[in-house]
């Protein structure tokens, strides 16, 4: 194409022009899926078409990635700019609120020509040099992305012939900006998916791999978070007294965030219980620990206990979390309700501790919301009754067969191979006689 057209002047859109700007904007682009680099090839290319002393290209933060809830992000995110005194802020109130013109024509969808800025109700001064300007939406796919926009030092500088060509060029400038972003978004679900497989390979190293060898005892666990990656936990821990330490927790959350919670609860466990046998006093520990790591975010629901081998007296605290339920052999079924609050939401909580024993014969199941609250078509859930039944009518099996037949009766009641939340369960069988 020619070089820039003297001011006030423009091109008449005929089929040609159309041709040869859809010609110059496809080699401006084609060498590049940088949204960045396609946002300045089309500005030097708009320059061609129609006379500008500033000039930009705004494109919203919601169509570049995908916003998270809570996090206040800037309304536009891409930008490219000519003729200002200096690079747009990341605090300017355009690209923070989409206040002025641009922000109106991207909120609207329609398309303002302001020969004199000056009475422009939704002008916001940007550089004081301008006294007229024209903004046009950027369209795909039936839906706003951004605004094009152009500035000049003189009144009344823009013309109906130059809307309708701006008009084109935006329709031709959204495709390759549409392309550019599917190719952005493309490569952070790559980055995300390859930081997800990590943060699961390490959330899998923090589950046990083993279960303890005690002889006359059975242990088996299972735990199918929803995403890649969850908020449940279990683990055993080896005291050096000799007794084992058992632990099921549940972070109020999914995904990234609550197994960042997980962790750090595991960790201040794990680091605590080594040097000090008193529950009570490791609860409060644990829960000031979490309060100064985490704040009042999210909490954490948890059982801990300690089982002696030689004796089978498990003494527990249960901080907010599922009752466990204590099997016996003879049929009696008992809740393991004795404990405290959840964990990281009050400021010198106090916890209680109960001792339980483990006879020849019983069972003890410890387990997260996600086995009761699995609900089929109806919305009816699980529910503990049939939990507790079913583990009553399995008592003769082996724990781990026993776990594979909680599993397969969820799913059953669920009509679902998946579930709606994190699924934990943790059994332990005294084989004594």
């Amino acid at each position: 194409m020619d070089a820039a057209f003297p001011p006030g002047r423009t091109r008449e859109l005929t089929p040609e022009f159309k041709c040869g700007l859809l010609l110059e904007i496809s080699e401006k682009v084609r060498g590049t899926l940088e949204l960045e680099d396609v946002l300045n090839n089309l500005i030097e290319t708009l320059r061609s078409v129609v006379d500008y002393d500033a000039a930009g290209i705004f494109v919203l933060s919601r169509t570049i990635l995908p916003l998270t809830p809570g996090l206040r992000t800037n309304l536009i995110a891409g930008v490219a700019t000519r003729g200002f005194p200096r690079p747009v802020s990341n605090t300017d109130p355009m690209l923070r609120s989409g206040r002025g013109i641009i922000g109106h024509v991207i909120r609207t969808g329609s398309i303002v020509v302001a020969p004199d800025v000056r009475l422009d109700p939704h002008y916001v001064e940007g550089r004081p040099e301008t006294m007229s300007e024209i903004a046009v939406p950027l369209i795909t796919n039936e839906r706003v992305v951004g605004a094009l926009n152009l500035e000049s030092d003189r009144l009344f500088a823009y013309s109906e012939d130059d809307v309708e060509v701006l008009q084109f060029f935006a329709r031709v400038a959204a495709i390759a900006i549409d392309r550019a972003i599917l190719h952005n978004q493309l490569l952070e679900k790559r980055r995300i998916e390859g930081q997800l497989r990590i943060a699961k390979e390490v959330q899998a190293s923090l589950l046990p791999d083993k279960p303890p060898e005690l002889p006359g005892y059975e242990f088996a666990a299972i735990n199918l978070p929803t995403w890649e990656i969850g908020g449940d936990c279990y683990d055993y821990i080896q005291l050096p007294s000799g007794q084992v330490g058992l632990t099921i927790a549940d972070v109020a959350g999914k995904g990234v965030p609550a197994a960042l919670i997980m962790a750090t609860f595991r960790a201040a466990l794990r680091t605590r219980v080594r040097t000090d046998e008193d529950l009570p006093r490791v609860m409060r520990t644990v829960n000031e620990l979490l309060l100064e790591s985490i704040g009042q975010t999210a909490f954490v629901t948890a059982v801990y206990g300690v089982l002696d081998p030689a004796s089978g007296g498990f003494v527990y605290s249960n901080c907010g979390h599922n009752p466990p339920v204590l099997l016996r052999a003879a049929g009696e079924v008992k809740r393991l309700v004795s404990g405290g609050p959840a964990l990281g939401v009050f400021r010198d909580a106090g916890f209680d501790a109960e001792t339980v024993d483990l006879r020849p014969g019983d069972m003890l199941a410890l387990y997260t919301d996600g086995v009761i609250e699995v609900m089929n078509d109806t919305e009816e859930e699980f529910g503990e009754e049939r939990l507790h039944s079913l583990l009553r009518n399995s008592m003769h099996l082996p724990a781990g067969q026993i776990l594979r037949a909680v599993v397969a009766e969820t799913r059953r009641h669920a009509a679902n191979e998946s579930y709606s939340d994190d699924f934990t369960i943790v059994m332990v069988k005294n084989t004594r006689r």
